[in-house]
């Protein structure tokens, strides 16, 4: 349906910048889109892949181990229903951990799997369980204590202090983690 819609957008702007006269206005910022889309996402996939990497090789190098015991008594809290020994809490802390750097494109493969794994323990198979939900808050609100992808993104386009946004971004994500966790607990079934 969006498709259909963002669709319709682009035919209606198109057919109005014809009919206004300003085909040829329409024409340079058709062109000079696509080269500042290009540019960006050429910068976003470079910071993207170094901060996998990174993520990649602590894996290997066993630090990610260290994280995941220095968060399982929180997580454990969180996530009563399952299993200490579980792959989940493993992949959950990977996940928190990734995000804490702010790197969102980075944590989403430590996601999938926690939910895999959290799904797998789950009794019900049609319906999302209580920990399935409070991770899905949890990975929404997360709270970044270094926006990497943000500070990149302000970098681009000019930005003389990209991370001067950091008191900004902890006081609202730490908000928003903590009214969705609240509300999470209030609602469970």
């Amino acid at each position: 349906m969006m498709n259909y819609i963002f669709g319709a957008i682009i035919i209606i702007a198109v057919i109005c910048g014809i009919l206004s006269g300003n085909g040829s206005a329409l024409a340079d910022g058709v062109i000079s889109g696509a080269k500042d889309s290009m540019e960006l996402l050429m910068t976003m996939a470079g910071m993207m892949m170094l901060w996998s990497g990174i993520m990649e090789i602590a894996s290997q190098s066993g630090f990610t181990k260290v994280i995941s015991r220095s968060l399982a008594p929180v997580l454990r809290k969180l996530f009563k229903n399952v299993p200490k020994d579980s792959k989940a809490l493993n992949y959950i802390s990977m996940n928190v951990s990734a995000n804490l750097l702010g790197l969102g494109n980075a944590a989403t493969p430590f996601g999938l799997s926690a939910m895999g794994e959290l799904h797998r323990l789950s009794d019900e198979n049609d319906r999302a369980s209580d920990d399935m939900v409070t991770f899905v808050v949890m990975n929404t609100a997360s709270i970044q204590l270094m926006p990497t992808m943000i500070g990149t993104l302000r970098q681009t386009y000019g930005s003389n202090a990209p991370f001067s946004i950091l008191p900004c971004v902890w006081v609202s994500s730490a908000c928003a983690l903590a009214v969705g966790l609240i509300l999470s607990k209030l609602l469970r079934r």
